[in-house]
């Protein structure tokens, strides 16, 4: 019978069962950089769990760069000692989930190098992006409606303008927890909101007229709230 998902909590334990199962795949056939696992319906039967969980470990263990997928080919074991390997197995097995406040403080060292990278990389596609997501942003604000979201969106925007691909995934993989539990965590208020609006356009401006020193005091400005909930506590 199929493991399903139920539970954030069910989740990560099976991706941990999964991940342990594969470490001592590769170590019980003595698998070397370059060898190919087993298909994914081969593993699902192997190891009692889904296809969908074993793809989503698998791509886990691809973003640590522990395999490697090629596509129509399948998935190998990347080119790292087997020492390393089951180092870095072990390390990611004990991984936490982070929590709210380590993200928010990951996103705000973040963003302070990217929105350097944005103001010296942008180009004009970059720059319609951002004001599409300003102009969503004030929107909603001057409605009274939620706006964490389109706020969420400009950020992004400007981690895609830095033209590092590193950088953009790391924020597209904390923004939906810090969606999530921005409101949980009452970082923000009304009031603020609407300060953000004139934030956001000062950003916009010095991305604009490529001023990355400037781009960056100004995104502490907008920072000045979620510093407080980070480093006052």
């Amino acid at each position: 019978m199929k493991l399903e998902l139920h539970t954030k909590s069910d989740n990560k334990e099976i991706q941990s069962k999964i991940i342990s199962s594969i470490r001592e795949l590769i170590n019980y056939k003595n698998l070397e950089p370059g060898d190919k696992l087993p298909s994914e319906r081969m593993l699902s039967e192997k190891f009692g769990v889904s296809r969908s969980n074993i793809r989503e470990a698998i791509q886990k263990l691809e973003f640590y760069g522990i395999l490697h997928s090629k596509p129509q080919s399948g998935t190998f074991v990347a080119n790292i000692g087997v020492v390393a390997m089951n180092g870095m197995l072990e390390d990611i097995l004990e991984l936490e989930e982070p929590d709210f406040k380590s993200l928010v403080e990951t996103r705000i060292l973040l963003e302070l190098k990217t929105v350097r990278l944005a103001a010296n990389r942008r180009t004009e596609e970059d720059l319609v992006r951002l004001k599409t997501a300003l102009e969503a942003y004030r929107d909603k604000t001057l409605k009274g409606e939620d706006a964490v979201q389109e706020d969420l969106l400009f950020h992004l925007a400007i981690a895609k303008a830095s033209g590092n691909s590193t950088m953009n995934t790391l924020m597209l993989i904390i923004t939906p927890e810090i969606i999530t539990n921005f409101e949980k965590y009452h970082v923000c208020n009304e009031n603020q909101s609407f300060l953000g609006i004139q934030e956001h356009q000062d950003i916009y401006d010095a991305i604009r007229d490529q001023d990355p020193q400037l781009a960056k005091e100004k995104m502490k400005v907008h920072f000045k709230t979620l510093y407080q909930y980070c480093y006052s506590k």
